[in-house]
């Protein structure tokens, strides 16, 4: 018996000018917060092909689904805006197969930035392609000088983020152009920006835990509050194993 439990953890993809100079990338946070809240992180490179895909979620007990370039709007049916900066092709047919997969066996997921987005629109949500022309009145969700752009976040008291944050004042670290606009069926919104964008999402589902922050917990600039949202998620995985177990 596995005395703790597994984490995956997808990659980014670069293309080299060859197939055998292209590589993966991961920033250490991702893995290092797993970790340390008490699993063992494992990497899933982007090989989009969905048997394999299953082999690999045979193997784990949760998903942190990491953060990235925009997704492509032309595979959920909308325009390309022209400040979008796109995933790999490869890293993106992976992704989104992979999370219609956790979505149909149910593996506790946590979508960080662009893999909040990406589990929001595999279960039917919709996004704003770029904050400053879908939304007026929107704060600076992006600063170019500053990598530790912080802004406040008011979450709802009965959510996991709730939990976590309680009432105490909270700035987190969101850098960000695209956002959520419609939440998926199935998911709520938890936490939201000062003008009203939405910065997380919960299943309201009581047999599938997934949660997406817009923000960013693994970063350096996060504070200790905020590494709690990966206890929490560890927590829930390894109260699942234990029922899974149990109904074997």
């Amino acid at each position: 018996m596995r005395s703790k439990p597994v984490i995956g953890i997808n990659t980014d993809y670069v293309s080299g000018p060859r197939p055998r100079l292209s590589y993966c990338a991961l920033w250490a946070g991702y893995f290092d917060c797993v970790h340390q809240a008490g699993a063992v992180p494992i990497i899933f490179p982007p090989i989009p092909d969905l048997a394999a895909i299953h082999q690999m979620l045979d193997r784990v007990d949760g998903v942190v689904l990491i953060g990235g370039g925009d997704l492509d709007p032309l595979r959920d049916g909308c325009h390309r805006h022209h400040r979008l900066k796109l995933l790999d092709p490869r890293r993106e047919d992976f992704d989104r197969m992979l999370a219609r997969a956790l979505a149909q066996r149910h593996i506790p997921v946590f979508g960080i930035g662009a893999g909040m987005q990406l589990l929001n629109v595999s279960q039917g949500g919709k996004l704003m392609l770029h904050i400053p022309d879908d939304k007026d009145d929107a704060l600076p969700h992006w600063d170019s000088s500053d990598p530790n752009h912080r802004h406040g976040l008011r979450v709802l008291p009965d959510s996991l983020l709730g939990r976590v944050y309680g009432e105490s004042e909270i700035r987190v670290n969101s850098m960000h152009h695209m956002a959520v606009d419609e939440v998926a069926p199935g998911f709520r919104a938890t936490a939201f920006a000062p003008d009203g964008l939405i910065e997380a999402i919960e299943s309201t589902s009581p047999d599938w835990f997934a949660i997406g922050t817009q923000f960013h917990p693994e970063a350096d600039s996060a504070s200790a509050l905020d590494f709690r949202i990966f206890e929490e998620f560890v927590d829930a995985v390894k109260r699942r194993s234990v029922s899974v177990r149990l109904a074997a």
